[in-house]
């Protein structure tokens, strides 16, 4: 969790402390109300206000208004901790949201390969979203409960150490009920990351590819295929649901039980006159805290697997190093317009032959210089070596005289003009476009362009370039 916590600010960590504070003045009043409850019984037991009306109702009062005001602050600082964590978590997550985006925007095309579009995009935003709701439980919950429990437990000791065997079998239940819960569903979830990747893999390339499925008649083929891994997904999570759903009677279960227990043991114990029944009063309240406590960190333990999940793979991306670097080029050269390419051998990381060997060529200012051959010959994937989307793995290629390992990026990149195979289009305006190169642009600027490219349709659309075009034009 490192990773995450570096995307806490100072003022995160003031906010959680406050939070944590709150939650411990929650427990001392949830810990504290039993004593009172039992004060009230035990006088009454003692038949203190037989004869003395007003001492009891004053006894009511005092007793009852001190647990009223427990209660009201139990209330106050459930409101403020949750408040406070959804606050804190939500804008820590976003911040590690930006972390990834900005991670993977500096990958080369190897990482990007390496861990696959779909699965990056699931990380950035599923993934995240996993891991927000465990910590937000964790705050909420995970910190409340195992106290709770430690603390109930030491009280319902000192009361009486009989009734105390049975909370003990309470919670070995429990535990066993939860240790289940980790053996069966623990190692689904990493499954089931993996399967939306894959969900998402699918969705991606059928949307992406719509036209391709379309004209050659494979909807029947891509549904199939959606089908096939969206059935792996459901059937996953049902069996987690379906184990999960044995939580919820178990524990009503054992809950139901203790009470029964505590109940028939403690009437034994009162006609024995080993305990009185403000006693068994005040451990029936705690003994149900400590069922409480374990029934919460339970529901946690469902959770926090996935959470952790999650969080390994947002780590796995933001401890990813790109393959390509800056270089230390602080002045550019004064050559412009020459590319050069010397002895230079390529193949993809991972393959055993070369896609390209021993390619030596110098493209000088003013030279056309084309490319020609079949489809999976190389041409591409030499041009990909210019702005570094890839490196080479032998040789050297320089622009401008310079090898462009030297470059800093930014400004290897601003000496490009790029042309893909595929044409990209972001969604916003068409303005909005054409100064995705140059945000400083000038209309005259961006007139020039539309002409040079022959797009001067534009001009004759209703709002000219302010028109509105979708992803992918």
């Amino acid at each position: 969790m490192s990773k995450i916590f570096k995307a806490f600010k100072p003022l995160d960590w003031v906010l959680l402390f406050f939070a944590l504070c709150l939650l411990g003045a929650q427990v001392y009043c949830n810990l504290t109300l039993p004593e009172y409850m039992g004060a009230i019984v035990k006088y009454l037991q003692m038949g203190a206000y037989a004869h003395d009306l007003g001492l009891f109702w004053k006894d009511i009062l005092i007793n009852g208004g001190i647990m009223l005001s427990f209660v009201a602050a139990i209330y106050v600082s459930t409101i403020l901790v949750s408040y406070l964590s959804a606050r804190v978590i939500t804008t820590v997550m976003s911040r590690v949201r930006h972390n990834v985006f900005e991670k993977v925007n500096n990958f080369s095309m190897k990482e990007i390969g390496s861990f696959s579009i779909a699965s990056l995009i699931t990380r950035s935003t599923n993934d995240v979203t996993q891991l927000q709701m465990v910590l937000i439980m964790i705050l909420n919950v995970g910190l409340t409960a195992p106290i709770t429990a430690v603390w109930a437990i030491i009280k319902i000791l000192n009361l009486s150490s009989g009734l105390s065997i049975v909370t003990a079998v309470s919670i070995v239940a429990l535990l066993l009920l939860v240790a289940m819960m980790f053996i069966f569903v623990v190692p689904k979830f990493k499954k089931v990351q993996s399967l939306t990747d894959k969900v998402n893999l699918v969705t991606r390339e059928n949307l992406t590819g719509i036209k391709v499925v379309r004209a050659f008649g494979a909807e029947k083929m891509q549904e199939d295929k959606f089908d096939g891994v969206n059935t792996s997904l459901t059937k996953t999570n049902i069996f987690i649901h379906r184990v999960a759903g044995i939580m919820s009677p178990g524990i009503t279960l054992i809950m139901q039980g203790t009470s029964l227990a505590l109940v028939w043991l403690g009437a034994y114990l009162i006609t024995n006159g080993s305990i009185d029944f403000s006693t068994l009063t005040e451990f029936t309240q705690y003994a149900m805290q400590v069922i409480m406590a374990f029934m919460m960190v339970s529901m946690l333990m469902v959770m926090i697997p996935r959470g952790l999940v999650s969080g390994q793979r947002i780590k796995e991306v933001l401890s990813s190093t790109s393959a390509i670097t800056d270089g230390a080029l602080q002045h550019q050269p004064s050559m412009k317009g020459t590319i050069e390419f010397k002895n230079v051998s390529f193949k993809y990381p991972g393959a055993d032959d070369y896609v390209l060997k021993n390619i030596s060529f110098t493209a000088n200012k003013g030279e056309t210089v084309a490319f020609i051959g079949s489809t999976g010959s190389g041409k591409s994937t030499l041009i990909n070596l210019v702005p570094r989307f890839y490196d080479c793995t032998d040789g050297e290629v320089f622009v401008d005289g310079v090898n462009v390992k030297d470059y800093k990026l930014h400004d290897l990149h601003n000496k490009i003009g790029y042309v893909p195979q595929k044409g990209i289009l972001f969604a916003g305006s068409v303005k909005e476009n054409i100064k995705y190169g140059n945000e400083n642009a000038t209309d005259e600027e961006i007139e020039k362009a539309l002409k040079i490219s022959q797009s001067n349709f534009v001009f004759s659309m209703p709002e000219g370039l302010d028109s509105h075009i979708a992803q992918g034009g």
